[in-house]
């Protein structure tokens, strides 16, 4: 795995890496003057050579501990080379390097933030009277973020892991991290669950329900069978342009079905792919809503033998107790923790 990791001023950049390196990961920087290799990171931090590396964790590193790279070509066929083992860039704040790291598949992004008034005070604590004044300190991390070349903002927002650091201390920061479970594979190749779970999202996107987008997905043998979203049937109005009364009305979850007009995401999966096709041991039907009592029913007379979903629905109760007497495997898909994290 290779982990870059970018962020603002006095967010706790080193730190994030120091972490890394207790959990097996060896630094990596592209080669520098020193004055440019170990500036402090509360100063500078983001010298005009990218991906130097982060200043502070280099003061505390030897060079024994690290690995230098001559160009960032040559770093990246050499993490590309020995992929199976793991690495961590200190800081990256070049688009055009982030694009080339974003085409590996063992490739990993974390940006670091955190409020700017707690910043500075780090920054103070941390440089004592060689420390930049407060409009300074505004100006660099204002220029940082919004470089026209290069804009830190939009660096950080294409990371897949964006920790916000209110932490108060080293400990708070490590447990945070260690909850979120950085090592695990699932983020860089997804599991089948996974896979097939953001196929189900991606269909409830098409969803034209008022009242809640779902998706759906049936597989057979890890092959997409059928794919189905909420929405009223074929030539009658959509539901968000007014064609289901009952959605319209505002009527809580789960009252009023016998009047609604939507086909749920289960159903026009299974009308798509028929019993013939999904019938059998390793037929799953994934959808990121808990199957309704009504759908479960037609799960189980399909022939379905696994249900596979991502959040709760108000019926719950009732489907397990269906799915399960018809010996029908239901169970709850966690993703890795992925977004933002405070």
């Amino acid at each position: 795995m290779f982990i870059a990791v970018s962020g603002t001023l006095s967010s706790g950049k080193s730190e994030v890496v120091r972490y890394l390196t207790f959990q097996g990961f060896l630094p990596v920087s592209i080669k520098a003057s020193p004055s440019e290799s170990c500036i402090s990171d509360a100063a500078n931090g983001h010298s005009s050579k990218h991906l130097t590396g982060n200043a502070s964790y280099c003061n505390g590193t030897a060079s024994s501990e690290r690995k230098e790279f001559e160009t960032f070509d040559s770093l990246l066929e050499h993490v590309t080379t020995n992929w199976r083992s793991n690495f961590v860039l200190s800081h990256i704040d070049d688009l055009e390097s982030l694009r080339a790291l974003q085409k590996r598949p063992f490739f990993l992004h974390l940006s670091i933030d955190a409020p700017l008034n707690l910043r500075y005070q780090r920054h103070l604590l941390k440089n004592g009277d060689k420390g930049l004044s407060r409009s300074d300190f505004i100006s660099q991390s204002d220029d940082l973020l919004f470089n026209a070349a290069n804009p830190l903002i939009e660096i950080n927002n294409q990371a897949h892991i964006k920790i916000v650091n209110t932490s108060s201390s080293l400990k708070d920061l490590y447990v945070k991290l260690s909850e979120l479970d950085l090592l695990n594979q699932e983020r860089l190749r997804p599991t089948w669950d996974s896979y097939f779970m953001r196929l189900a999202d991606l269909a409830a996107l098409r969803s034209n329900c008022m009242k809640r987008r779902v998706g759906c997905v049936i597989v057979k043998d890890n092959r997409v069978v059928a794919t189905g979203y909420n929405g009223t049937p074929r030539n009658l109005t959509n539901c968000n342009e007014g064609g289901c009364p009952r959605c319209n009305n505002g009527h809580g979850s789960g009252a009023a079905l016998s009047t609604c007009l939507c086909l749920h995401a289960e159903e026009n999966a299974l009308l798509e792919a028929g019993r013939d096709r999904i019938a059998g041991e390793n037929s799953i039907l994934y959808c990121n809503t808990c199957p309704c009592l009504t759908c479960s029913i037609k799960i189980v007379q399909s022939g379905i033998k696994q249900v596979v979903y991502a959040q709760s629905y108000s019926m719950d109760e009732h489907t397990h107790k269906v799915l399960g007497e018809a010996r029908v495997v239901l169970r709850q898909f966690t993703p890795p923790k992925d977004g933002i994290f405070v």
